[in-house]
């Protein structure tokens, strides 16, 4: 490389992931039901496009639309508090989970939404 180039990056603004198209109500169902996230606003020159865009956290979550479908290593990774809790609400409504091998400092483990996302939840291990 003749030039390196140094971003300074401030923080994460969001994420993207995507359901099939015309299954936006199934997804809201999921996110905003289930998983209780707030739908913000999305740009009136993006509507066109489908899908909406969910607060999470510090950063926006946006749920995007096509028509392509395939397993992926692809996914967002949120530290949570109550991981166990979490888990355990999901497994009892029937949503399909990931066992992940605990990484140093965190417990962990994957789900995913109706669309075949993988979403990771981690949480810190506090030292008793």
């Amino acid at each position: 490389m003749k030039n390196t180039l140094k971003i300074k990056f401030k923080r994460l603004n969001h994420l993207q992931l995507c359901i099939p198209t015309g299954e936006e109500a199934a997804a809201k169902e999921f996110y905003c039901g289930l998983l209780g996230l707030e739908e913000i606003e999305k740009p009136a020159d993006l509507k066109k496009n489908g899908g909406f865009w969910l607060k999470i956290a510090d950063i926006e979550l946006h749920i995007g639309t096509e028509n392509l479908i395939n397993e992926s290593k692809r996914h967002p990774a949120f530290e949570v508090e109550g991981l166990e809790r979490i888990k355990k609400v999901l497994l009892d409504n029937g949503i399909r989970i990931k066992t992940d091998n605990p990484l140093p400092k965190f417990n962990r483990f994957s789900f995913y939404d109706p669309f075949n996302n993988r979403i990771e939840l981690l949480e810190e291990i506090v030292d008793a």
